[in-house]
């Protein structure tokens, strides 16, 4: 099935009404997963003519997707990754999580940008960032799609790397989200040091669910890091 390449018409809105020079689109992956970190790329693109074939990143082939994250390096303005660890997600939760990762990644941009694409419908960034929020915007814009393949490339790559110590979970092929071989393994040999503990698989697996963990705010202890960043708990 054929798609509409993703344009600069959202950047050049941004530009138009609120004045921003510089537009970073954000993307986040791992979200779904039950291993390993969530990660977000910020990407600052600019108007030029993307590479051919840019769009979502789960529209590609691997070797597509790896191909153009390495045409994608030397083609973005500047870009940079920002990831939370699964003891931060099981901290702080998912909505919480997300907007560490992401300000991680534009803090450690080169250039501040004056305003943000997020994709999806939910500001998860917030103030003091300018932020438009687009549904599907991995496909629809430019600076979203080259984060989208910047990020999924980068935490796949990530996930084979953790997962050399734990090859029956075999995460260089289901990157930590939950596949056939994954579950069977989990059932097995239970989670590994990189597993979300707080996540409700373990419902599911009687002889793994004492490793459960409660939610840092439903035992009454609020984690630092909830304040410092001043979000609502995501429960």
């Amino acid at each position: 099935m054929a798609y509409e390449p993703p344009t600069h018409t959202v950047e050049r809105s941004l530009r138009a009404t609120t004045g921003a020079k510089l537009v970073a689109g954000i993307d986040e992956v791992g979200r779904g997963a039950w291993a390993g970190p969530v990660t977000v790329c910020a990407a600052i693109t600019g108007l030029r003519r993307p590479p051919d074939g840019l769009t979502d990143s789960k529209l590609l082939t691997v070797k597509r997707r790896t191909a153009l994250a390495e045409i994608l390096q030397g083609w973005v303005t500047s870009h940079a990754l920002g990831h939370a660890s699964p003891e931060e997600i099981d901290d702080m939760g998912m909505t919480a999580a997300l907007r560490l990762a992401a300000s991680r990644a534009l803090d450690a941009l080169p250039v501040r940008p004056d305003a943000v694409i997020l994709d999806g419908k939910h500001d998860y960034l917030g103030a003091p960032w300018r932020v438009r929020t687009v549904i599907k915007g991995d496909r629809s814009c430019v600076s979203v799609a080259a984060a989208s393949v910047l990020a999924k490339v980068a935490r796949d790559t990530m996930m084979a790397e953790l997962g050399s110590d734990h090859a029956e979970f075999d995460f260089a092929v289901n990157a930590g989200y939950p596949s056939p071989v994954h579950q069977a393994a989990l059932k097995e040999w239970g989670p590994t040091p990189y597993h979300r503990l707080t996540w409700a698989y373990l419902d599911a697996l009687p002889q793994w669910r004492h490793l459960k963990k409660a939610r840092a705010w439903a035992t009454g202890a609020i984690p630092a890091i909830e304040g410092q960043l001043g979000l609502e708990l995501d429960v």
